[in-house]
C-alpha cells in the first residue's frame, strides 16, 4: 500500500512537471514570429490531456495519454503574465488574404484556384464581421488591396454602367466588355485605387469619390518613326488619376444607392492638357443621364448597390450588384479627396532629369 502511495505521488510530480513544461514552452511561443508550428515540437512530444490523468483506488490506478495536445488545443492554456492566444484569429485570416493579395497584385495575376482561396478566407472573415450595420461606419480614406475583378469597377462609374445593363446575357456581356477593355489598356500601369467615403454628417451632400491612379509610358514606340532601335520606350510617362464622384443617395446597414455625379482627370503630368482640364472639363454624368431620361421615356439614371459585409479599423469587403469582390485597407478616418494640384506638369522629365543628375553629381 505504501508503495502505491509513492508511485502515485511521482505520478502526480510528473504530471505536474508536465504542464509546467507546456507553460513555458507557450511564454516562449507567443515571443516567436507567427507560422511556428506546434511550438518547435511534434506533438508526440507534448503532453497529454489531463482530463482522464489518472483514475485510482485502493486496488489499482491507471495513467492515460490517448489524445496529444496539439497547437490549438494549447491555446485554451493560461500563460502566467500573459493574454490566452486567440482562435481561430481573424487576425491570421486577414493576414493570409493580404499575402495574397499582394503575391497576386491585388488579384489582377491571380489563377482561378488563388481567387477560389481568396473567396474562401473572405467567407471566414465575413462571419467574423464585428458590425451589424457596416455600411455605415465606411467614413474615410481606404486603398483597394484586392479584387477577384478589374480594379476599375471599383469606381462608381463602372458600377453605373453595370446597372444599365440588365442581369444574366447583358450582364455577361459587360464583364467582356471589362475584360477587353483593360486588355486594350494593358501597356498602363494601375497606381493606388480610392474610396473616399463621406456621410455628410459636417452638413454636406454624402458621397463616395473614387480615385483610379494610372500611368503609361509616353512615347512607347518612337523607333516606328525615327531611324533608332532600343529596348522599351523612354522613360518618360503620361499619368494623371480619374476621379469618379457619386452622390449616397441612400445609407442602409449593409449597403448603399449610388448616383453618378461627375468624371474628372486630375493631376495630369501633361502640359497644356493639365491646365485645361484643371479650368473645370469634366463629364457631368447626373446632367446626361438627366438629358437622355427627358428623351427617352425607358431610361433611368441607374443607381448601382454597392454592399459591405465586413469593416472594422482596417479592413473593409464590399461587394457590388453581382457579389464581385472588393477589399479595401483604410489609409485614416478623412473624408477628404486627394489633392493632386502640386503634381508637376511636365511628362515626368524633371524627375528623369533629377536622376540622372544623382549619377554624376
Amino acid at each position: 500500500m505504501c508503495f502505491k502511495r509513492v508511485f502515485i505521488f511521482m505520478a502526480i510530480l510528473s504530471a505536474a512537471s508536465h504542464v509546467g513544461a507546456m507553460r513555458y514552452l507557450l511564454s516562449i511561443e507567443a515571443q516567436l514570429p507567427s507560422g511556428v508550428p506546434s511550438y518547435g515540437l511534434p506533438t508526440t512530444l507534448l503532453p497529454t490531456r489531463a482530463t482522464t490523468l489518472m483514475s485510482m483506488d485502493d486496488d489499482s490506478f491507471s495513467l492515460s495519454s490517448e489524445q496529444p495536445i496539439v497547437a490549438e488545443d494549447a491555446l485554451d492554456v493560461p500563460v502566467d503574465g500573459a493574454k490566452s492566444l486567440p482562435q481561430p484569429s481573424i487576425a491570421l485570416l486577414k493576414q493570409k488574404l493580404l499575402l495574397l493579395a499582394a503575391s497576386t497584385r491585388r488579384g489582377e495575376s491571380a489563377t482561378i484556384a488563388e481567387k477560389d482561396q481568396a473567396r474562401a478566407l473572405i467567407d471566414e472573415i465575413e462571419a467574423l464581421n464585428p458590425s451589424v450595420a457596416p455600411a455605415r461606419q465606411c467614413e474615410g480614406t481606404w486603398e483597394l488591396v484586392f479584387s477577384d475583378t478589374q480594379l476599375f469597377r471599383s469606381s462608381p462609374f463602372f458600377a453605373a454602367g453595370r446597372a444599365v445593363c440588365a442581369d444574366g446575357p447583358e450582364a455577361k456581356r459587360y464583364d467582356v466588355f471589362c475584360d477587353l477593355h483593360r486588355s486594350a489598356l494593358a501597356i498602363s500601369e494601375i497606381g493606388k485605387v480610392r474610396q473616399i467615403v463621406s456621410y455628410g454628417e459636417d452638413g454636406t451632400r454624402p458621397e463616395l469619390v473614387s480615385e483610379f491612379e494610372v500611368c503609361v509610358g509616353a512615347v512607347p514606340f518612337l523607333s516606328d518613326f525615327v531611324p533608332l532601335r532600343y529596348s522599351g520606350g523612354l522613360p518618360l510617362t503620361i499619368s494623371g488619376a480619374i476621379v469618379s464622384t457619386a452622390s449616397l443617395e441612400s445609407v442602409g446597414d449593409t449597403e448603399w444607392s449610388l448616383l453618378m455625379d461627375t468624371v474628372e482627370v486630375k493631376g495630369s503630368n501633361v502640359p497644356l492638357l493639365r491646365q485645361l482640364l484643371d479650368s473645370g472639363l469634366r463629364l457631368e454624368s447626373r446632367q446626361l443621364g438627366r438629358a437622355l431620361e427627358a428623351v427617352l421615356p425607358t431610361y433611368a439614371n441607374p443607381r448601382p448597390i454597392f454592399r459591405t459585409s465586413f469593416v472594422d479599423d482596417y479592413l473593409r469587403i464590399s461587394r457590388d450588384q453581382d457579389g464581385k469582390i472588393f477589399v479595401y485597407s483604410r489609409v485614416n478616418e478623412k473624408s477628404k479627396p486627394t489633392d493632386f494640384s502640386d503634381l508637376t506638369a511636365d511628362f515626368g522629365i524633371n524627375g528623369l532629369v533629377q536622376n540622372l543628375a544623382s549619377l554624376y553629381f
